[in-house]
């Protein structure tokens, strides 16, 4: 064999190996993100709000709702759920027992476009091509409804274009969410408004974090919002971070907290699933998020420690 073709070996055996681990290993390497994120009123105690987002759950993935199930024993205050709960027509009861000891706390939550519609098979490459990301490639119509109707039977509050209040840990909290902003379903004039005198904390809630959604949320004063669809960018390059992020969002921003604007803190998760005919993840494991909030005072400066991609290091913890 000659070097040109040794070459060729190695390549392809590097790349198999590549492959194997994300597809084998690291997509189930489920991971507990947190961080301390200073954004309550001053004199509020502290609060734990576990985020959890993009599931993409199919009927037998036993692994992610044992994991996701175990998470209640983190006791936290509220859960925020960001959607894309779905991947299959037969996955509510799944997402059901993954979510299930958590259905008993106070939550809230919002759809994305894979509670709606399906997956299909797509050409990865077009996730590179902007002009290709902006066509929408849907599949069957899912059971979103009967999702909905078993979250908010066990009290979870549906913030689809809905502005609410809660208390939670002994903090008042001002919420409003949208419909997916991925599908262009998000209508803000119906939310619109700053977070009622006395809250002491304004919550913003959204599955996908485009700018626009973002900048209204932050011109109206809310503290904090929370949002998924990214997968973090899914595959990350190291001394690179995310290849790109599925929406207008910035890559620095694909993953982990950070601010926009003066006022607003953002929190964006990487999921904990992907799609059924894309199932790899590289340089990025399936997370849930656990974040304390604690009063402005208590914050230090804002990013002092960023990764690869510029967004600001958290601690990561693998929880089994």
């Amino acid at each position: 064999m000659n070097t040109f073709g040794r070459i060729l070996l190695t390549a392809g055996a590097f790349g198999g190996s590549v492959l194997g681990y994300a597809a084998g290993i690291e997509r189930r390497s489920w991971t507990l993100r947190t961080a301390t994120l200073p954004v309550l009123a001053e004199g509020s105690p502290r609060v734990r709000v576990l985020h959890v987002s993009d599931l993409h759950m199919t009927p037998r993935q036993f692994s992610k709702q044992r994991w996701v199930a175990a998470l209640d024993e983190l006791e936290p205050d509220l859960v925020v759920n960001t959607g894309d709960n779905l991947a299959h027509p037969q996955a509510v009861p799944a997402v059901l027992r993954a979510l299930g000891p958590l259905l008993d706390r106070p939550g809230v939550f919002v759809f994305g476009s894979n509670d709606y519609y399906a997956p299909k098979p797509k050409n990865p490459a077009r996730y590179l091509i902007p002009a290709a990301r902006q066509k929408r490639i849907r599949g069957r119509p899912l059971p979103w409804r009967d999702l909905r109707a078993a979250m908010t039977e066990r009290g979870w509050m549906d913030l689809t274009h809905r502005r609410g209040e809660l208390t939670v840990g002994g903090v008042r909290i001002h919420v409003a969410g949208l419909d997916d902003p991925h599908l262009k379903r998000d209508r803000y004039a119906e939310i619109a408004g700053a977070p009622v005198e006395g809250s002491q904390l304004g919550l913003g809630v959204t599955h996908s974090p485009e700018p626009r959604v973002l900048d209204s949320f932050a011109a109206d004063g809310y503290d904090l919002v929370l949002a998924g669809h990214t997968h973090g960018g899914q595959l990350r390059l190291p001394g690179y971070g995310a290849i790109v992020t599925n929406c207008q969002l910035d890559r620095g921003r694909a993953r982990g907290s950070s601010t926009w604007g003066e006022h607003t803190w953002l929190h964006v998760s990487a999921g904990l699933g992907t799609s059924p005919y894309a199932p790899v993840r590289f340089a990025c494991p399936p997370e849930a998020s656990l974040l304390t909030l604690v009063p402005r005072s208590e914050g230090g400066s804002v990013g002092a420690a960023r990764d690869e991609s510029g967004a600001p290091v958290e601690s990561r913890i693998g929880v089994r």
